[in-house]
């Protein structure tokens, strides 16, 4: 399936709730989303790099290192509602959506979404990665959990623990069952991105604020993969402070 032609999109606002203008945030003298751009540009299974923003600011940032970049409209709700709203200009087969906010993302998270999509059969409609969870995250709400089957599809996405274990005290649970958690990278089939807007409304997403539970709920097929990459969405000052002290920048 190596004739299969995958790119990487990075959806990119400016105008962030938690942390505003967060994706053009210095980061030891450069914007996040250059961090972001940079290790996806490291990984060697996409055949191209595009970004896609309703930020002139972003643009023309973009523009200056030579990167590509498409211009959306405002009322995107989300960074896949971004990147459907481009589809008919992207020639590809598997469409890969990583966050502007990932600027300690290792390349090979993104090879290994591919390379899984490529070797699953029959072809996946969405792809992303699964990694076990630390004890402090099962009980943290802005950690998304996960829960598989045999075969490595999802079966749901929460941001309360699951699964729940019955008759166990909650401060054992971490030692009573494994725990899962996702990158927030998705790869998508080319036709599930196109037939986007025919998906009917997902209560579940509505509840959990997780877009990706539209598409399951619609029985879409989400195989995953484990990795033992983490990663940091940086959402908050904090988890900016962190990222910089990793790049080995001391805030004053």
């Amino acid at each position: 399936m190596n004739n299969l032609k995958s790119i990487v999109v990075i959806p990119a606002r400016l105008a962030s709730t938690r942390l505003p203008r967060k994706i053009l945030a210095d980061i030891g003298g450069h914007p996040m989303l250059w961090h972001v751009y940079q290790r996806c540009l490291q990984a060697t299974k996409p055949s191209e790099i595009h970004i896609a923003t309703d930020s002139e600011e972003i643009a023309d940032a973009v523009r200056s290192w030579g990167g590509n970049v498409w211009m959306t409209s405002p009322d995107c709700a989300s960074g896949t509602e971004r990147i459907v709203s481009i589809i008919d200009r992207l020639e590809a087969d598997f469409i890969v959506n990583v966050q502007g906010d990932q600027p300690l993302l290792e390349p090979k998270v993104i090879d290994q979404t591919i390379e899984t999509f490529e070797n699953t059969h029959p072809l996946p409609d969405i792809v992303t990665p699964a990694c076990l969870l630390s004890e402090k995250g099962i009980f943290d709400p802005n950690v998304v959990k996960m829960v598989k089957n045999h075969a490595g599809y999802a079966m749901y996405f929460s941001r309360n623990p699951i699964p729940y274990v019955r008759d166990v005290e909650s401060e054992k649970w971490f030692e009573s069952t494994k725990f899962w958690g996702h990158v927030g990278i998705y790869g998508y089939k080319r036709q599930v991105l196109e037939d986007y807007h025919t998906l009917p409304a997902s209560d579940l997403e509505s509840a959990e604020k997780l877009e990706q539970l539209r598409f399951l709920e619609a029985g879409k097929r989400i195989m995953t993969f484990v990795t033992d990459h983490h990663g940091i969405s940086v959402d908050t000052q904090w988890q900016l402070d962190l990222v910089r002290e990793r790049y080995g920048e001391v805030k004053s």
